[in-house]
């Protein structure tokens, strides 16, 4: 059987999808198919190459976010997407989707066509990269002729890519809507980062109906974007999440027998 595993984007609420994975596997659960967007891109990456769930948590809590060294210089962006490079090589010393262990698709922005492009062949580590540089914290990256930032930004749940290739796709959603106060909307540029989360949450959750199965972790959303100081209560949501899911509805035996 052919199970896709689909990672939304989330920041570093893609966490939880590490925790999800534990549940799965301990349930006998073995995605053979991940397709993935901003931090799900990052989590797929690593686990479509062989890369365990404890070695992908401990790269999560060790990668250099914010150091100095990582910051943008005559770029547009606050981090330069472009230092994180040597951080993926050490786990793909060749540097191309063939080496994974497992087909990966990862989506990208074009921010000049406005255009989504979905990776799945080539060079690996940009874009990767290009799909987890969330806008205006980290620089486009170049790929061939064009620029790329966050895949989420046009598909923050990508099922699409998987629809004909599995015979069972799960799905962890890991970009909650906050609750929010009027008061909470104090100047214009919140109002229009409000809708903009408005909108991306409401197309990511009307395909929630084309998964088999859908792991959405309750509680995320009191968790910022970069907030690396949570990391292990994030994973711990994530990997609760599913194993609730996958005990209270006997979901595993549908996964593991044909």
């Amino acid at each position: 059987m052919n199970i896709g595993l689909v990672l939304s984007g989330g920041g570093i609420r893609g966490v939880a999808h590490i925790g999800a994975i534990k549940a799965l596997e301990e349930h006998g659960i073995f995605p053979t198919h991940i397709s993935g967007t901003s931090a799900g891109a990052i989590v797929g990456a690593l686990y479509a190459g062989g890369v365990g769930w404890a070695e992908i948590l401990h790269f999560f809590k060790t990668i250099p976010l914010f150091r100095t060294q990582k910051y943008a210089r005559s770029k547009p962006g606050f981090l330069d997407t472009e230092k994180y490079y040597d951080n993926f090589k050490e786990f793909f010393p060749k540097d191309d989707f063939s080496v994974l262990k497992k087909p990966l698709y990862v989506t990208g922005t074009d921010i000049i066509k406005g255009t989504l492009k979905i990776f799945h062949k080539g060079q690996l580590i940009r874009p990767v990269l290009a799909s987890a540089s969330f806008p205006g914290m980290f620089t486009p990256t170049k790929i061939g002729d064009a620029y790329y930032i966050d895949g989420g930004v046009l598909n923050n749940f990508p099922i699409e890519p998987l629809k004909n290739k599995c015979d069972k796709i799960i799905g962890v959603y890991v970009n909650p809507l906050k609750k929010i106060r009027m008061e909470d909307l104090k100047h214009s540029y919140t109002v229009v980062e409000r809708a903009y989360k408005l909108k991306s949450a409401s197309e990511s959750m009307l395909k929630f109906a084309e998964f088999d199965m859908i792991i959405s972790p309750e509680g995320l959303s009191a968790f910022g974007t970069f907030d690396m100081n949570s990391i292990d209560a994030i994973f711990e949501l994530g990997y609760r999440a599913a194993k609730k899911n996958l005990e209270e509805n006997d979901v595993a035996l549908q996964f593991t027998v044909e």
